[in-house]
């Protein structure tokens, strides 16, 4: 059949909706009758488009309607799915099968990996993945391109490049050479590859024997040489028609061909830079390749039922004008800077921005028949707006989806991941013990309640590495104080062990690929009674798994269990979850992809900030921006390009709201290109939405103030230990909390060694030391060197804290040495003792009682670091010593005998001084020398600073005041329960 003369060639604009538009005028072309529209075909450009062109057809469907073949030209099975159109389909065209998308993947990894081994780059197989990824994306992009790789070899650029890019692009050239050996070896060829000649056969099946029934290709902007030859072809058959999107008509022949591209400059050969960050760069590229003029394209005539005014569009052609041409702006008439219909919110925040966007939505149904959706590439601004529609029972569906990294089922076999990697540390194995489908069903709370107890045993330093480590934290021990939970927790441990045991043996072995995934897909199930493999989710996940350990086989070779992570996390976040059919039917959230083609009556675009709309271009690994253009690849700012059209499309509705927010979760943001170009162009028009009710703003601030509890006396304490007297004269609310109410602060999972616990651990060597080893001076320092290399010891304590600790017990020794020399004995070590002072019983355990000479005491106490300073101790503070002296002195240490006098207080400090480790420091003086306490009247004095406050706090009524003398350093662990940020600070008129 012979060409039409004149290509049919249509553009539906801006302001109309494209997907109602095409469905009136197709169903007003063909749908006369019956069988009308189900014989023609509508090529879409994917999966996406035939999903919003099917809804257009319903909406406009009265009665019902058959319809036509909806057919994505990115589909891989293009031919099957245009199935008889092409018959026969193997006449001239005997295409080799497609390599299975996770199986190039994995190909690829293992070339690169053994291609940075040889050039003695080696990466790990995680990374292998995404440099494999990356390498497929530029082969497949010189694929579309219609670029043959002979080309690499043809260019000159030798000492142009730097070393990096250099050596970037041998090793590309020489995967390059490799990957075409590997598909001929496994007889497939590249998806790109074979959809290539797919497009070629049918435009030259179609030019010779074109469908009976109508074409029309649709919304399709991609550029590649072979889908232009289509488009050309379906232009000029007698029953086809090509449709784009938003084509602009309004711009003049010089803003026109200001886009690019431009011809080669006939000196020097050069071509100069396109713009293609100009949202209609795609479109006229797509003409160009097509041979067709932009005055040969008609507008489309049939209109989508909720359209703007015709105006808008012309509005938005001047919004994007190329920065060259923007100096037109000063003279634009108001109509045509005006942007009626579209106004502009700015707040503070992305929270703000998700409450202010599901407000909008909320309103917007308001209206009977009023449809709205929110798009936005920022995927957790449209989680918040789904979480805040859900407070009004609003179930409004995220068409664009989720990563499967990000959902349950994806989480989990991460935790799991994880943990192996980790080799079961406490944090990896609690996230995967607690993960909401870990032992799924009725046994799901009694797991958690025994995990709860798992991690308490788990606060504080790590363990000893992997499940054996663990099973020796369950072990009991001597003198400890966690012996009940301890036992509770090995009770239930061996059957929660047994669930892990495969998956570290598998990683341990480190098997291969397919032995680790064959590992975590059967712990997955074990531990989920495989719950994770359920629901949609679950079935993305199990079909990835499947595919996974069928290429596993040709992936990287080598890969252990520490690089298993960061490659599964890669290929999850390949595959996008969207939710099943069922949201709002008036409201939609919309990805750019899925928005494209989609239009409602409200519009909210969100997100307009640098970075995010538009996402900046992700840099090539592989090859340089000189290499791409000597290519003649597309830039990477051609993605910038595409988010333009996308924005421009969205502001053609008729009503629109865009947003952002002036900072993002970490900083301050910059507005996008798109937001700061449509407020220069519109100047006095452009119009500040009204600021949206805050949902959350209570109406009057009403701070705290300073809590000051006073319970009832029998609630009140009877004991005391010394070293909590500080806590209760300088915070009383802390030592309510604490000895009243029973609250402690936890140690964090996996911590640092912290102080308390170094000062716990010289402790326990002194105690041992001195219990087990007789004091001997020669044995304190193998107990030190013995703590340091124990399973438990964090290795950056070993590292920084073993040459001051080794310092510090010599001195020691070297002390009590001299010490006995002169007939001091040490008579205790850690003993506890107690008396009933003023009707309070005082309890408190001495580290060291020495015996001097002439029969008096001395209490020792040992300091990691700095002691307290005698300014604190003569204010009534720091009295530990003082108070233990005046249990002695009421003969409460039994092993002590008789009450006996305290001669001497010293605090044996382990910190440095001076040059070296360890020093001792009196908080009392014989003569009261240097304005300290005399050493004869420290025990009365700590006698009557501890009368005082028992009779306020304890046998009195005084209330427990939060922060009595914030001066006084002291723990900060109930500052939140206090709310001390409200009131602290703050004077009587403030609250």
């Amino acid at each position: 059949m012979a060409d039409r003369a004149r290509p049919a060639v249509y553009t539906i604009p801006a302001h109309r909706s494209f997907a109602d538009a095409l469905a009136a005028g197709l169903i007003a072309q063909f749908g006369g009758s019956v069988e009308g529209l189900a014989r023609g075909i509508i090529l879409l450009p994917n999966n996406r488009a035939v999903r919003s062109i099917s809804d257009a057809f319903v909406r406009r469907s009265e009665k019902g309607l058959l319809l036509p073949r909806l057919v994505p030209v990115g589909d891989p099975e293009l031919g099957e799915r245009l199935g008889s159109a092409l018959d026969p389909i193997g006449a001239g065209a005997d295409i080799p099968p497609a390599c299975p998308p996770m199986l190039r993947q994995m190909i690829l990894a293992r070339l690169v990996q053994r291609a940075r081994v040889q050039a003695g780059q080696p990466v790990e197989a995680g990374e292998a993945m995404r440099l494999g990824q990356a390498l497929g994306a530029a082969l497949d992009q010189l694929l579309v391109e219609d670029i043959p790789l002979t080309r690499l070899y043809d260019l000159q650029v030798a000492g142009d490049l730097s070393t990096h890019w250099q050596k970037s692009l041998d090793l590309f050239s020489l995967l390059m050479e490799q990957w075409p050996r590997e598909l001929a070896r496994l007889g497939f060829i590249d998806m790109a590859d074979r959809r290539n000649r797919l497009l070629a056969h049918i435009a030259a099946r179609w030019k010779d024997a074109p469908p009976p029934a109508f074409v029309v290709a649709a919304g399709i902007s991609a550029t590649a040489p072979a889908i232009a030859s289509l488009l050309r072809t379906v232009s000029r058959m007698e029953r086809g028609q090509v449709v784009l999107a938003e084509l602009d008509q309004h711009m003049t022949a010089e803003e026109w061909d200001a886009i690019g591209p431009f011809d080669p400059d006939p000196v020097t050969g050069r071509r100069r830079r396109a713009h293609e960050t100009h949202p209609q760069f795609a479109l006229k590229l797509l003409l160009d390749r097509m041979g067709i003029a932009r005055e040969e394209v008609a507008l489309w005539r049939w209109g989508g039922g909720h359209d703007a005014r015709a105006v808008r569009s012309r509005n938005i052609s001047n919004a994007m004008l190329v920065p060259r041409l923007t100096t037109k702006w000063r003279d634009l008439q108001t109509a045509d800077r005006s942007l009626g219909g579209v106004e502009a919110l700015e707040v503070a925040t992305p929270a703000e921005e998700a409450q202010a966007i599901a407000i909008a939505l909320r309103q917007a149904l308001e209206t009977p028949g009023r449809t709205a959706a929110l798009v936005t590439p920022d995927r957790a601004l449209a989680t918040r707006v789904v979480a805040h529609l859900d407070r009004w029972g609003i179930q409004a569906d995220d068409s664009a989806g989720q990563p499967l990294s990000q959902v349950p089922a994806g989480t989990l076999l991460l935790a799991l991941a994880e943990a192996a990697a980790e080799r079961f540390a406490p944090v990896a194995l609690l996230t995967l013990l607690k993960h909401p489908l870990v032992m799924w069903g009725e046994g799901r709370l009694a797991w958690l309640e025994h995990v709860r107890r798992l991690d308490l045993l788990l606060r504080g330093p790590r363990p000893p590495v992997g499940l054996a480590g663990l099973d020796a934290l369950m072990a009991p021990r001597a003198n400890d104080r966690q012996r009940r939970l301890r036992a509770e927790v090995a009770e239930w441990w061996p059957a929660a062990r047994a669930l892990l045991a495969s998956l570290e043996r598998a990683f341990n072995a480190c098997d291969g690929l397919a032995g680790l995934f064959d590992a975590l897909r059967e712990t997955a199930g074990a531990i989920t009674q495989d719950r994770v493999w359920a629901g949609h989710q679950g079935h993305a996940a199990a079909e990835l798994f499947a595919e996974i350990e069928a290429a596993a086989i040709e992936g990287p070779r080598d890969a252990d269990g520490r690089s298993l992570p960061a490659l599964l996390e890669r290929l999850l976040e390949g595959v996008a979850i969207r939710p099943p059919q069922g949201g709002h039917p008036r409201i939609a959230i919309f990805g750019l992809i899925e928005a494209r083609l989609q239009q409602a009556d409200l519009m909210i675009l969100s997100g307009l900030n640098e970075g995010t709309w538009p996402a900046l271009p992700a840099p090539d690994p592989w090859l340089a921006p000189r290499i791409r253009q000597e290519l003649g690849l597309p830039g990477l700012e051609r993605r910038i390009g595409l988010s333009a059209h996308d924005f421009a499309s969205g502001l053609g509705a008729p009503h629109v709201l865009i947003t952002r927010s002036r900072r993002d979760a970490s900083a301050p943001a910059v507005a996008s290109r798109f937001w700061l170009r449509l407020k220069a162009m519109a100047g006095p028009q452009w119009k500040d939405a009204q600021r949206f009710a805050d949902l959350d703003d209570p109406g009057e601030h009403k701070p705290a103030s300073q809590p000051a509890p006073s319970p009832p006396q029998d609630l009140r304490p009877r004991d005391i230990a010394v070293t909590d007297l500080d806590r209760l004269k300088a915070d009383p609310y802390a030592f309510y909390a604490r000895k009243i109410l029973g609250l402690s602060m936890l140690d964090q999972i996996d911590a640092d060694p912290s102080a308390a616990w170094r000062g716990t651990a010289v402790h326990a060597i002194l105690e041992k030391w001195a219990e087990e080893d007789g004091g001997d001076p020669a044995k304190l320092e193998q107990r030190a060197i013995a703590l340091l290399r124990s399973a438990d010891a964090h290795p950056l304590m070993r590292a920084l804290w073993q040459p001051q600790l080794l310092e510090a017990v010599r001195w020691i020794a070297a002390e009590i040495a001299a010490d006995k020399a002169e007939g001091r004995e040490i008579k205790l070590v850690e003993e506890q003792g107690k008396a009933d002072i003023a009707g309070i019983l005082l309890k408190g355990t001495a580290d060291r009682i020495d015996i001097l000479p002439g029969g008096a005491i001395a209490i020792v106490d040992y300091k990691t670091g700095k002691p307290p300073s005698a300014k604190m101790v003569k204010a009534g503070y720091a009295m530990q010593l003082g108070l233990l002296g005046l249990i002695a002195e009421h003969g409460g240490f039994e092993a002590l005998g008789q009450a006996r006098v305290a001669g001497e207080f010293e605090y044996w400090s382990l910190a440095k001084k001076g040059d070296s480790f360890g020093y001792r420091e009196r908080p009392a003086d014989a003569e009261g020398k240097r304005d300290k306490i005399r050493t004869d009247e420290f025990t009365s004095a700590a006698l009557d600073d501890f009368t005082q406050a028992a009779a306020r706090w304890l046998t009195g009524g005084e209330p427990f005041t939060a922060k009595l003398n914030p001066e006084i350093p002291t723990y900060t662990d109930y500052d939140q329960l206090m709310r001390l940020e409200e009131w602290y600070g703050r004077g009587e008129a403030d609250v």
